[in-house]
C-alpha cells in the first residue's frame, strides 16, 4: 500500500472564519491542542463523535478562482446551510439528485437530502 488517507484540507482566505463556518455547518469543533497555535497557522477541526476525518482549514493568500477538483459530500438541509451563508451553485434536477452549494469562500460541496 503506497499511501493511506490521513486528513482533509480546505484552503481559505479567512481561515478563522471558515473554520467556524464549517463547524456550524457540519457539527465539528475546533481541535484543542496542548500548546496554543498561532492565529496564522492552519485550524484543525474534528468530529466530536470521532467518526469523521480531521479537517484542516489552511490560510492561503490567493482567492479561489476555479471549480474545485475535490469536494465534500454532506447529508443535510440546504435551507439551513443557506441560513449559515452557503450559496447555491446548482440545484438538483433531472440529471443530479443533490444540490451543489458553496461555502462563504466559494468552495463547492454537494448536499444530499436526509433519508427518512
Amino acid at each position: 500500500m503506497p499511501a493511506r488517507f490521513k486528513d482533509l484540507c480546505i484552503d481559505a482566505g479567512d481561515h478563522q472564519a471558515l473554520a467556524d463556518w464549517w463547524c456550524a455547518a457540519i457539527g465539528y469543533v475546533r481541535r484543542e491542542d496542548e500548546e496554543p497555535r498561532p492565529a496564522d497557522w492552519p485550524i484543525p477541526i474534528r468530529d466530536p463523535s470521532g467518526q469523521g476525518p480531521l479537517i484542516w482549514i489552511n490560510p492561503v493568500p490567493e482567492p479561489k478562482t476555479v471549480k474545485n477538483r475535490m469536494h465534500l459530500d454532506v447529508i443535510g438541509d440546504k435551507t439551513e446551510l443557506f441560513g449559515l451563508g452557503a450559496t447555491l451553485v446548482r440545484a438538483r434536477d433531472q440529471d443530479i439528485e443533490w444540490d451543489i452549494l458553496a461555502d462563504p469562500e466559494g468552495n463547492e460541496f454537494c448536499v444530499f437530502a436526509p433519508q427518512p
